[in-house]
C-alpha cells in the first residue's frame, strides 16, 4: 500500500467509524427512551378546578361492585361543597348511591349536558337520597346546582368503552451516561467498533511512514 492509497482508505474508515459511534448514541437514546405512560379517563378539563380532584389516576376503581356511593357534602372547594369521591369508576349496569352528609346546605345532583342524573331539588337532610344504575359505558360529569360555581363537581366513569387520555411517557430521549442507573452499554459498542477499525489503519502508518522500503532497502552496499 503506498500513502494516496493509505489516504483513501484511512478516510472511508473514518467515515466508517463515525458512523458506528453515531449508531452507538442512537442506541443508548433508544435505551433511554421514555415509557408509554399511564392511561386514565378523558375528563376534557371539566374536573380540573375541583378542589379535592387530584388527577384522571386518581379516578377511584370501584369496578366489580353491584353498588358504589358517593357523598355529597364532603369537605372540599373552601367548606363542604364536595362530592367524595369526585371521579369513580363502575361496571355498567352498577347502582352509584349519592348519600348526603348533612353538611353544607342543600345539594342536588344534576348531571352536566343531557346526562341522566337528576336527584331533583336541593337537599339537606343526610342519608342516601339518591342512587342511579348506569345501562351505558362512558363518563356522566354532574354537579350540584347551588354549588357549582364553588366547583362542586363530579364525574362517573361507567364500563370500558370511554374517552381516555394518556398520563405521562415521551418519546426517545437522549441519556446523560453519568446518571446513577442508566445503562450506557451501547455507547462503549459504537466506540469499540470505531477504535477496531482505526487503530490497524494507524499502526499501518507508521509502518508506511517510518518502515524500510523495497526501493531503498539494500542500495549501498
Amino acid at each position: 500500500m503506498n500513502r494516496r492509497e493509505f489516504v483513501r482508505t484511512a478516510g472511508g474508515a473514518a467515515g466508517a467509524a463515525a458512523t458506528l459511534g453515531a449508531a452507538g448514541t442512537a442506541a443508548a437514546q433508544e435505551e433511554g427512551g421514555g415509557g408509554g405512560g399511564q392511561t386514565a379517563p378523558d375528563y376534557g378539563g371539566y374536573l380540573d378546578q375541583v378542589g379535592n380532584f387530584s388527577g384522571p389516576t386518581s379516578t377511584v376503581d370501584a369496578t366489580g361492585q353491584d353498588t358504589a356511593t358517593v357523598e355529597v357534602g364532603v369537605n372540599a372547594n373552601g367548606g363542604a361543597y364536595g362530592f367524595g369521591p369526585p371521579a369513580i369508576h363502575v361496571d355498567n349496569g352498577a347502582t352509584v348511591q349519592f348519600e348526603w352528609t348533612g353538611n353544607g346546605g342543600g345539594h342536588n345532583v344534576v348531571s352536566d349536558g343531557d346526562g341522566p342524573l337528576d336527584s331533583g331539588s336541593p337537599v339537606a337532610s343526610s342519608g342516601v337520597n339518591y342512587e342511579h344504575t348506569f345501562e351505558s359505558d362512558g363518563i356522566y360529569p354532574y354537579y350540584c346546582a347551588p354549588h357549582e360555581g364553588l366547583q362542586m363537581k363530579g364525574a362517573i366513569v361507567v364500563g370500558e368503552e370511554f374517552p381516555t387520555q394518556t398520563i405521562g411517557g415521551g418519546g426517545p430521549q437522549e441519556v446523560n451516561p453519568h446518571e446513577a442507573g442508566v445503562p450506557i452499554q451501547p455507547h462503549y459498542v459504537g466506540f469499540g467498533a470505531g477504535l477496531a477499525v482505526v487503530i490497524p489503519l494507524v499502526f499501518t502508518f507508521f509502518q508506511l511512514k517510518y518502515g524500510e522500503s523495497p526501493h531503498t532497502s539494500g542500495g549501498n552496499n
